[in-house]
């Protein structure tokens, strides 16, 4: 059964807190990455033979893989993958940034490039659930971006084919290339290259243990997009929400997986009591009830506070990946939340919504990054170059100023460049 807290007298070590750290698999992955870097594609049929239990010649997904996996996909599914696409589309347009020019002194421009990343790396997990979800909010951000190349990376089933509604929404969200290997050893792919699979530039999507940490070992060779941890929902409520929702939403976290976190913080007792009732009923109705229990019974906690305030300040503290504002007038709370990675406002607003339909991305901050760290979006997709230029006669003016400031940090070099420029300054 899950926690009841009160605020104020439950000790903030249970209030506020997080996943244990699970068994260390820092070597096993470094293992697994030296493998694949040294051995290839040998090395990665070796692991999805072991893994997955899949024998592959090739580990790439054939043009008539592609096709034989659209015919399978329900016509209906199809167009509801094409309207999720449009919305996740007409979102993400709005962050596209054009770089600006600055000309406001004569001689003198500068500016800053927005150029998309050559080659990016999709993971897309497997195992015991489909994610095509996950395949139209990393890969759309990226073609928005302008990414010239989308590479996405996947485990197979033991036949040796991956889902068809996984290959449906990478046909639908464009990306170009999909490759059937799973795990560390295809994060090591994607950082090092193989004979088959190119390597890229940057890396994003969830994935287990062993895939966060290879993200998180290859990183500097490549780029990452966050080391994502469990699931996350955290529910401010005022006592006049359905009990029986509040639990349902809690429980679309819940079912991801063991360690997922579960959270209700509301001003009514009342309401605390009927939504652990409802915990109650409604997890052995689920097909994955056990996870869900273990993850309710674990880490679900219901926290009793005094007010709504102080439900929000909470909330800040925890930084939850998912945040719902249950409340009459969510919007006049909006302001005072801080970290979340994405918030859903008001009763209507399940936190399901935004995993598959409404827009905003569903790659987020866990583990309490929402404090430092932002959703995944069109800015994960791009690098910034500044430029500069000075005319002979703007650089003659700031010569002084650059001189004096390489003279004070002991760079003479530095001045020197700049004074050799005028007339006299050898």
């Amino acid at each position: 059964m899950i926690k009841l807290c009160k605020y104020g007298q439950t000790p903030n070590r249970e209030i506020f807190a997080r996943v244990a750290p699970q068994a260390d698999v820092t070597g096993a992955v470094a293992g697994i990455l030296e493998q694949v870097r040294t051995r290839g594609d040998a090395a990665l049929r070796e692991y999805t033979r072991t893994f997955d239990g899949a024998d592959l010649e090739d580990l790439a997904v054939s043009r008539r893989e592609w096709e034989q996996a659209l015919n399978q996909v329900e016509p209906e599914f199809l167009g509801t993958l094409e309207r999720a696409a449009e919305n996740i589309r007409a979102f993400h347009s709005r962050q596209v940034s054009q770089g600006f020019v600055m000309a406001q002194q004569p001689g003198i421009v500068l500016g800053q490039k927005v150029t998309p990343i050559d080659r990016v790396g999709l993971y897309v997990p497997g195992g015991t659930a489909a994610y095509p979800s996950t395949v139209l909010m990393d890969a759309i951000p990226a073609k928005i971006a302008g990414c010239p190349q989308v590479v996405m990376v996947t485990p197979p089933g033991k036949d040796g084919t991956v889902p068809p509604a996984i290959l449906a929404a990478a046909r639908v969200a464009g990306v170009d290339r999909v490759f059937k290997v799973g795990g560390a050893q295809a994060i090591a792919a994607l950082a090092y290259g193989t004979d088959s699979i190119p390597k890229v530039d940057k890396i994003v999507g969830p994935g287990n243990a062993y895939v966060a940490e290879a993200k998180r070992q290859v990183f500097g060779l490549v780029s990452i997009d966050m080391i994502a941890g469990p699931s996350e929902i955290l529910i401010v409520s005022d006592g006049k929400s359905d009990p029986a929702q509040v639990a349902a939403d809690m429980l679309s976290q819940a079912e991801h997986d063991r360690l997922a976190c579960a959270v209700l913080v509301t001003d009514s007792e009342a309401l605390a009591l009927a939504v652990r009732d409802q915990l109650e009923r409604q997890i052995p109705l689920l097909p994955r009830a056990q996870i869900a229990r273990d993850a309710i019974d674990s880490w679900g906690r219901i926290i009793l506070a005094e007010d709504l305030g102080a439900g929000i300040e909470i909330a800040n503290e925890i930084a939850p990946e998912h945040l719902e504002l249950m409340v009459d007038e969510p919007f006049a709370y909006l302001p005072q939340v801080r970290h979340a990675g994405s918030i859903f406002l008001g009763r209507s607003c399940p936190e399901a919504l935004g995993d598959y339909f409404a827009g905003p991305n569903h790659t987020l901050p866990t583990g309490g990054r929402a404090k430092f760290s932002s959703p995944l979006g069109v800015d994960d997709f791009v690098k910034k170059s500044q430029f500069t230029y000075y005319s002979a006669q703007a650089l003659a003016q700031a010569a002084a100023d650059i001189a004096a400031f390489a003279q004070k940090e002991g760079l003479t070099a530095h001045g020197r460049s700049v004074l050799i420029r005028q007339e006299g300054g050898v």
